[in-house]
């Protein structure tokens, strides 16, 4: 095995996580908690877990060593505590010469939960438990198909909101006057330009047969059809001291606002 070095510049967020080496060693290992944070991972769009960096901390402790057989008991410990999670262990060494054991979990291809029965999602940079009503949402919405191209809200386009529609063609149409790194004809051709509005939103697959995909309902839907995904945009301001720990965080769930919307606002 040939560690590579790890960038140290890391802070817990949406895809990543980072735990003390306690909770995979000695008596007071906790593999229920780490079982936990790899089903929110696993049903969100994966991410990785830092096994062996202190809670605020941006490096391992120098020198620190992980035992390889490691490796090995963390994989049979999380195939034992949860199902549809997979979890791919790796050892890596930071400049300051200490180790970190990093867990990669993909996306699951179907509902993933612990092994007794609680289901978890992945919310800015903490861990939510799933219950009642929003199981079912969940199961709804991880088929192996894209979820982006789902239907299943049945939301028409002709109840998409209106002013986001508009402003969302206009933009496509009007990408060929923004400067990029690219000539303006290779990002959106003229013959896409010239289509309808209702055409545009089939081509880039906001649409089929008249009937939102899920993609459609984030960009341009109404607020009340973007509650619904259960996925909607989530943004959050977290506030750190001078040594990089968090002493502070505000969340916004605003249903009103697409992503590119809320990227705007901010």
């Amino acid at each position: 095995m040939n560690p590579s070095i790890a960038n140290p510049n890391n802070f817990e967020n949406q895809s990543l996580e980072q735990k003390s080496l306690r909770v995979v060693t000695g008596g007071s290992a906790d593999f229920s908690e780490l079982a936990k944070d790899c089903v929110c991972f696993a049903n969100g769009a994966g991410g990785r877990i830092l096994v062996g960096i202190e809670d605020g901390d941006l490096l391992p402790p120098p020198g620190q060593r992980i035992d390889p057989a490691m490796m090995d008991r963390v994989r049979r410990r999380i195939g034992e505590l949860t199902v549809n999670v997979q979890v791919l262990p790796e050892i890596q060494r930071y400049d300051n010469g200490g180790e970190v054991l990093v867990l990669t979990i993909p996306r699951a291809a179907g509902v993933a939960s612990t092994s007794d029965g609680r289901y978890y999602l992945r919310v800015g940079d903490s861990c939510q438990p799933v219950v009642g009503d929003d199981v079912l949402r969940l199961a709804t919405e991880r088929p192996s198909t894209p979820w982006e191209t789902l239907t299943h809200l049945g939301v028409s386009v002709a109840n998409a909101d209106v002013a986001k529609t508009t402003n969302w063609c206009a933009a496509i149409r009007a990408s060929d006057r923004v400067k990029a790194s690219v000539r303006a004809s290779d990002r959106v051709k003229a013959s896409v330009r010239e289509k309808s509005d209702g055409e545009l939103l089939e081509h880039y697959g906001l649409a089929v047969a008249g009937v939102l995909t899920n993609l459609g309902v984030l960009l341009i839907g109404k607020a009340t059809d973007r509650a619904r995904l259960g996925s909607a945009p989530v943004v959050q301001a977290i506030r750190r001291d001078a040594q990089g720990k968090k002493v502070g965080k505000l969340s916004w769930d605003d249903h009103t606002l697409s992503p590119i919307e809320l990227l705007d606002a901010i």
